[in-house]
């Protein structure tokens, strides 16, 4: 019986495809209702004011306007005017 093990094609892994988290919108754009405007995976950002954050972490504009990305008090904020 053979003691090493195969190095063909059973030993690689399955191809998966990417999550396609990070920035959709940057600083500066406008988006519409209801754009995402970031996937991430943890709340490395926050929401701020005319963005919410979906079960997944996603932010998301809930009014049209501009994105801005600010630091308030240590944290990383989304907000839309």
């Amino acid at each position: 019986m053979a003691h090493t093990k195969t190095s063909g094609r059973a030993r690689q892994g399955t191809p998966r495809k990417g999550n396609r988290l990070g920035i959709k919108v940057s600083g500066g754009q406008s988006v519409n209702k209801g754009q995402i405007i970031l996937r991430q995976r943890g709340s490395t950002f926050r929401a701020g004011e005319g963005t919410k954050m979906g079960r997944d972490f996603t932010i998301f504009a809930i009014k049209s306007g501009v994105v801005e990305f600010k630091k308030y008090l240590g944290k990383k904020l989304v907000t839309v005017k």
